[in-house]
């Protein structure tokens, strides 16, 4: 399930608005699954179509710090190590230097965070918040679900 998704809208000129886009979850590459391989294309396609985008996840093993992947796709494995099933440890508060710094840098506009089990995309969606974006499904302007079931699960919650 999706959590952050803003609309596309055009702007007074009919150009559309070209968005800065943090993808945000533990799962990630090098790892493979469902998760990791939708982050990936959805990325790809974004960045086809001219957004700028960066993925940021934890380390995994030494694979840590900024590195490139195809087509210019930014990707930060910050220092944080998962403690079970891929999941990072929450801390709340410890991660807001970095969420903080990467959003400044990367001038991001849209945060996009990836499963609901995810530690670290519900710190950043959390500390985003702070500083003025939208968060989970409180204020969003859309959410996509992968099935009928998870949709009436998200309606509820």
């Amino acid at each position: 399930m999706l959590f952050q998704v803003s609309v596309f809208r055009n702007t007074m000129d009919g150009q559309s608005r070209k968005h800065r886009i943090l993808m945000v979850s533990d799962f990630f590459f090098p790892n493979f699954g469902g998760v990791e391989s939708h982050i990936y294309y959805l990325s790809q396609c974004l960045l086809k179509l001219r957004h700028k985008v960066v993925v940021m996840t934890h380390a995994y093993g030494k694979r840590s710090g900024v590195r490139y992947v195809t087509d210019g796709l930014k990707v930060y494995y910050v220092p944080w190590r998962p403690f079970l099933m891929q999941n990072t440890l929450p801390t709340l508060f410890m991660t807001f230097p970095i969420i903080r710094t990467i959003l400044i840098r990367e001038k991001i506009s849209v945060v996009h965070g990836h499963q609901a089990f995810s530690t670290m995309c519900h710190e950043a969606l959390m500390h985003a918040r702070t500083m003025g974006y939208k968060f989970t499904l409180a204020d969003i302007d859309q959410a996509i679900c992968v099935s009928h079931t998870s949709k009436e699960n998200t309606v509820l919650r």
